[in-house]
């Protein structure tokens, strides 16, 4: 038997289930992006919205490049399973704060996508897309008009299919119609996304009509959030685990740790659920919040990854059984609290221990493969942000040295590797300047040479680009570190 709302009352006592009829919920949240981190995140802090009796909050989800989530949740319902894994912990729960599921690139379903978004009842639009969803430039914050993606959705107005084609049209039908702008969410793990947002989406509406630009930018909320949970994809292994436990099936449950966190700037022009329910906390220091998160957790997350990668350890929880990976971080965890401005009442020395616990969970099978995607997106804000801040201030950094290291290695033994595929943006770019040389000095410098992702002022820097070449040089000569074996110092 499928999980569904026939199936509910069948589940065991032990199960978490909705406690409000959904029946009687107003879909006033539009979330594109529906995936693992969104259901186990901010839906999951809405269901506890919903059970507190305001049924005003409920979520259309939307899967931007394919059907497969609204084919996997259509038939339940729109019912899913969370599990929380700890080390020994265990809760599973159904979640049934998203009451439709939008999916794919037909046409058909991206009409009624933005029909729902352009009518009143939408109050907020949230998003989890990447960073590449925003299709900005993250060097020069310019809109990507390039990308055929922007060009396609600037040529056909009637069918847009990335996010901001999206928003500014059903804004568009919004101002026209005298309708009252929603709120646009981002919850992607970005530095102040909300701004990001707003550049984003601002850019590709004055490609499309100035006036409606200038009425974006004076009546649109955007709202900054540091959004902070691991979600590893969800495995076969898991799935069954979990369908035993709910005796029905579900088709994609996620997976989770018992750890989540949700800062929000409170500027919504709609109205919001009061999150805080769920455990979110709503401040005006989300800067200070997101940095931290971005520097101690993400930098060493993909620190992790790229060492993982390259000694052979498939999970989180594996890799921080290496010594020469955990004393690497607790490095890199000392160089960022050396820079860093921790939100008021956090001890980032707490923080960071309550890091290590989380990573060394063994319930959850984190994939370093997967951590280690989308470097050129995530090393500018996780590593390169510290790293400026202290070549401003004249203090060296072998340990943000290590990591970008790290990265660099792992893309010189992907060039290497035949068959090699890099999951990257910019991946033709990196593997061909990864790919030129077997000199560790020319793929240092080929690399730094991405402007991109580096700029022109960390090249620049000869003191740190000494730093970086000798770790390169030292991870390249270490035994346990499977680097491409061409390389000669």
């Amino acid at each position: 038997m499928r999980l569904s709302e026939n199936t509910l009352a069948q589940l065991p006592s032990s199960i978490g289930r909705p406690a409000y009829d959904r029946r009687k919920i107003s879909a006033s949240i539009v979330h594109l992006g529906l995936g693992a981190f969104h259901r186990a995140h901010q839906a999951l802090m809405t269901e506890a919205v919903l059970n507190s009796g305001d049924l005003a909050w409920g979520i259309v989800g939307a899967g931007m490049q394919s059907s497969g989530m609204r084919d996997a949740l259509a038939p339940q319902d729109c019912l899913y399973a969370v599990a929380e894994f700890g080390a020994d912990f265990e809760r599973i729960s159904v979640v049934g704060a998203i009451v439709d599921a939008v999916g794919g690139a037909e046409d058909a379903e991206k009409v009624r996508l933005l029909a729902k978004m352009s009518d009143v009842s939408t109050r907020i639009v949230s998003i989890t897309v990447t960073e590449k969803g925003y299709y900005l430039d993250l060097a020069t914050g310019k809109l990507q008009l390039q990308s055929p993606a922007i060009a396609a959705d600037l040529a056909n107005p009637a069918l847009p299919r990335t996010i901001l084609g999206l928003i500014v049209y059903a804004l568009r039908n919004r101002k026209a119609a005298g309708v009252q702008p929603f709120t646009v969410l981002s919850c992607d793990n970005l530095p102040n996304n909300g701004k990001l947002a707003r550049a984003a989406v601002v850019a590709f509406a004055r490609e499309v009509d100035a006036e409606l630009a200038a009425w974006i930018e004076a009546s649109v909320c955007f709202p900054c959030t540091m959004v902070d949970r691991i979600t590893p994809a969800t495995t076969d292994a898991d799935r069954a685990h979990i369908n035993e436990r709910l005796g029905v099936e579900d088709a994609w449950p996620v997976v989770t740790e018992q750890f989540v966190q949700w800062v929000i700037e409170d500027k919504f022009s709609m109205g919001r659920p009061d999150w805080t329910l769920g455990g979110a906390v709503f401040s005006d220091e989300i800067e200070r919040w997101e940095s931290m998160k971005l520097r101690c957790l993400n930098g060493s997350h993909s620190t992790l990854a790229y060492l993982g990668q390259l000694t052979g350890r498939e999970t989180v929880a594996e890799a921080m059984q290496l010594p020469l990976i955990t004393d690497i971080l607790d490095a890199l965890w000392l160089e960022n609290r050396e820079v860093l401005q921790a939100p008021k009442g956090v001890d980032p020395a707490d923080y960071i221990e309550q890091l290590k616990q989380r990573f060394r969970n063994p319930a959850l099978k984190h994939r370093t493969a997967q951590i280690a995607s989308d470097g050129s997106q995530k090393l500018p804000q996780r590593l390169l942000a510290p790293l400026r801040e202290r070549m401003a201030k004249g203090v060296p950094s072998p340990a943000i040295a290590t990591a970008i290291a790290a990265w660099m290695h792992f893309a010189v033994k992907t060039a290497h590797t035949s068959g090699g595929v890099l999951s990257d943006p910019m991946s033709t770019e990196i593997l061909a300047q990864a790919g030129k040389s077997t000199d560790a000095a020319t793929i240092v410098d080929n690399l730094l040479g991405l402007q991109k992702i580096f700029g022109q002022d960390v090249p620049a820097n000869t003191a740190f680009r000494a730093e970086l070449l000798g770790k390169f040089i030292e991870l390249a000569k270490n035994p346990a570190v499977a680097t491409a074996t061409q390389i000669t110092a």
